[in-house]
């Protein structure tokens, strides 16, 4: 069959804005016309590509997505190797964490942004970014998973570390007698968010058995989150990259030197991408090698 280019750009800014009148505005037609040309595709497809409440991709529509979005970068590709004086920009979308975003990815981003891309960061947390590239909404994204899903690639790039660090004001008032049981549920503890799993992993390494019950604050900022920290409101896990000075400084002590917490992180993309996709992996996996743990053997890593 042939693709009509027409309805193809329409489903793809169907799901970008999530709303058929959205759609319409973007698009400078009337609402008629998009569901119009979103019934034409799925009738040539023979299939829903759509779910309406939510105005969410079904897997077909899914993988509609990623070739849509395949083709758009190979024909930007193409586009700058017959005419490099080309302005235009490609649309990229990545999806990352945010520990990452704020420690490591930030100057990659930024050097992606600096090429011919318009560049979106979709963050969540690490353990929740897959279903972002499997939706056909970005082309990479990092994640804790170390199995691609089916037509894309997973590089082992390395581990994030992170330590569990206070106030020297606060240890000594919550945990001058170390680490236990009762300490922990007594001390406030500043996580990220709900979705935040690497707190109790910590726990149940420091302690031996998982814990329950603590006190929380959410701080869903890894800024924020060390701030709080730094602000004696509790003792939280932070990227070691990411509170390094303030280690050195004194501000921070670290409450258990011994149990680091590793979580392995892969970038996950295309198995068949154009040229300038490729080079973002490349540039991705380059990067990240060369800050992150490469070695996490004999080392506890994230539950």
């Amino acid at each position: 069959m042939n693709f009509d280019r027409q309805q193809l750009e329409t489903f793809a800014v169907v799901v970008e804005s999530g709303h058929f009148g959205r759609a319409a505005r973007v698009l400078n037609v009337t609402r008629g016309a998009v569901s119009q040309r979103i019934i034409a595709l799925e009738e040539a497809f023979g299939t829903p590509l759509l779910i309406r409440d939510g105005v969410v991709p079904t897997p077909a529509g899914e993988a509609l997505l990623g070739h849509i979005q395949a083709l758009n970068l190979l024909e930007a590709n193409t586009l700058k190797r017959i005419k490099p004086s080309e302005n235009g920009r490609a649309k990229i979308s990545i999806a990352v964490n945010a520990d990452s975003l704020a420690t490591w990815f930030e100057p990659v981003a930024c050097a992606i942004a600096r090429q011919n891309f318009a560049l979106e960061l979709l963050v969540d947390d690490q353990d929740f970014t897959l279903p972002v590239l499997i939706r056909g909404e970005a082309i990479g994204c990092v994640s804790t998973a170390d199995r691609p899903p089916t037509g894309f690639v997973a590089d082992a790039i390395g581990a994030m570390e992170y330590q569990c660090v206070a106030t020297r004001d606060f240890a000594d008032l919550h945990f001058s007698q170390g680490l236990s049981l009762h300490s922990v549920l007594e001390a406030p503890a500043v996580l990220f968010n709900r979705k935040d799993g690497i707190h109790a992993a910590f726990l149940e390494q420091a302690l031996g058995f998982p814990v329950s019950g603590y006190v929380t604050h959410y701080f869903p900022s890894p800024v924020a989150l060390l701030a709080a920290v730094g602000a004696g409101v509790g003792y939280g896990l932070v990227p070691s990259m990411q509170a390094q000075p303030l280690m050195d400084s004194g501000e921070l002590t670290v409450l258990a030197p011994r149990n680091k917490v590793f979580v392995n992180l892969y970038w996950h993309h295309w198995e068949s991408a154009p040229e300038n996709v490729r080079s973002i992996s490349e540039m991705v996996v380059r990067s990240a090698r060369q800050v992150l743990t490469q070695s996490t053997s004999g080392l506890s890593e994230r539950l």
